[in-house]
């Protein structure tokens, strides 16, 4: 060793596989929910015989299922 003092970075690994936090609404098809995700908290969640468009919902299914 040369004496100099070299700082660890102890959680660099740890960030690096951190996934992003869900933002935005999904198809949660365990419950058959669309549930609304917040700084990856869950925030609300509603039911398909809800008043929103076949097409959205279809959409939603298809393209952000959880």
């Amino acid at each position: 060793m040369n004496g100099e003092m070299q700082q660890l970075d102890l959680f660099d690994d740890y960030v690096a596989d951190a996934q992003p936090a869900l933002n935005g609404m999904y198809y949660e098809s365990a419950t058959e929910l669309f549930v609304s995700f917040v700084l990856g908290r869950r925030h609300w969640e509603g039911h398909a015989a809800h008043d929103w468009p076949k097409a959205w919902q279809d959409k939603m299914k298809q393209e952000r299922a959880i």
